[in-house]
């Protein structure tokens, strides 16, 4: 009858030709249904994942532990790598390059929060930079540092009773940790390795995922968040970054550990950081490498920086900062829409003074 397919197909009505019954019982087309059904699923778990944010707050979260949650999401795939047309956003090992407008902050956040993840924060406040700069850094670091997160700092000092007094948000301390004032700042700027590798063996492996390891001398002008997170994560030199390559000032003298003809980027040690695990192989590895070439008399160009980028050169980091988070406010540049973490004034000459 008119609307109807033949035989044993009456009971379903078609408003489709007669071809579309001949086909129905073909396992192909079948086939083909079923994969289209589970692309279908797939695509909306993808863009559902952009609303997770939203479904944290209303407590519909998995009830996961945050250690097996952490190997099932990654978060990244949430960024707009095309934002940003003006700038380099990927590596070429496909590392993420964060630069602002590529990420939704709420959705690091909520994530992150969920996952219960930790962060501790190393830095070294050694002679006069205490007095100049430890303050500021750390509340400025109160107002944009991982708001979201539990964080600890881990202040390593010569002179632990000249530590400000700071009031702390909820779940953010503080610890301080005496160290030998050395009489070459080269020397405290390369055995800072050790210290960082001593801490994180010894207390930090056992209560933060997340290691940061930052230079006193910076301010913090903006949020500097949880989308910087990763397993290994490195830092554009502000400097360097839109420099041909044979400008980058690698290490080039052979006898060094931190000898390199060549690199992918030039990065800036006063900003590094990962999970407890990649901190301290980097850091167990620069020091390594920087006691070798002590025992050969060698000291590299750039101290812990030149360590720093041959590590990182032979271990790809998994995600890039651009200068933003480590700016220079002297440099013109309309690539840095904002500032997140700025160098502060240098006072070489009179600091730097046994």
């Amino acid at each position: 009858m008119p609307g109807q397919c033949q035989g044993h197909y009456r009971r379903f009505p078609v408003v489709f030709c007669k071809s579309v019954c001949t086909v129905y019982d073909n396992t192909f087309v079948l086939s083909l249904l079923k994969v289209f059904l589970l692309l279908l699923l797939f695509l909306t778990l993808v863009a559902s994942f952009r609303y997770l944010s939203h479904f944290a707050h209303m407590g519909y979260w998995p009830k996961d532990n945050g250690e097996d949650m952490r190997h099932l999401v990654n978060i990244d795939i949430t960024l707009k790598y095309g934002a940003r047309g003006d700038v380099r956003t990927i590596t070429p090992w496909k590392a993420p390059i964060i630069w602002e407008g590529m990420f939704d902050q709420h959705i690091y956040d909520q994530m992150h929060i969920h996952l219960k993840s930790t962060v501790a924060v190393t830095v070294f406040a050694v002679g006069r930079y205490l007095d100049v700069y430890l303050r500021k850094f750390l509340t400025s670091a109160e107002e944009y540092f991982m708001v979201a997160l539990p964080v600890k700092y881990y202040i390593f000092t010569d002179t632990p009773e000249k530590v400000p007094d700071i009031e702390l948000a909820p779940q953010r301390s503080l610890k301080v940790i005496q160290v030998e004032k050395h009489s070459r700042w080269q020397d405290i700027s390369m055995m800072r390795m050790q210290s960082i590798s001593e801490i994180i063996e010894s207390e930090i492996r056992h209560n933060y995922r997340y290691v940061f390891c930052l230079d006193v001398d910076q301010e913090f002008k903006g949020r500097f968040g949880s989308e910087a997170l990763g397993d290994s994560v490195a830092m554009l030199h502000a400097l360097y970054y839109k420099r041909p390559k044979h400008k980058y000032t690698y290490d080039k003298n052979p006898k060094s550990r931190a000898y390199m003809k060549t690199g992918d980027y030039y990065y800036h040690a006063a900003v590094f950081g990962g999970t407890w695990e990649n901190v301290k192989n980097l850091t167990d590895a620069c020091f390594e490498n920087i006691l070798a070439d002590k025992l050969n008399n060698v000291e590299a160009l750039w101290h812990d920086e030149s360590h720093l980028n041959k590590y990182f050169y032979l271990h790809k980091p998994t995600k890039l900062l651009s200068p933003e988070y480590c700016w220079y406010e002297k440099l013109s540049d309309k690539n840095i829409r904002i500032t997140r973490l700025v160098w502060a004034t240098k006072y070489y000459n009179s600091l730097r003074e046994p």
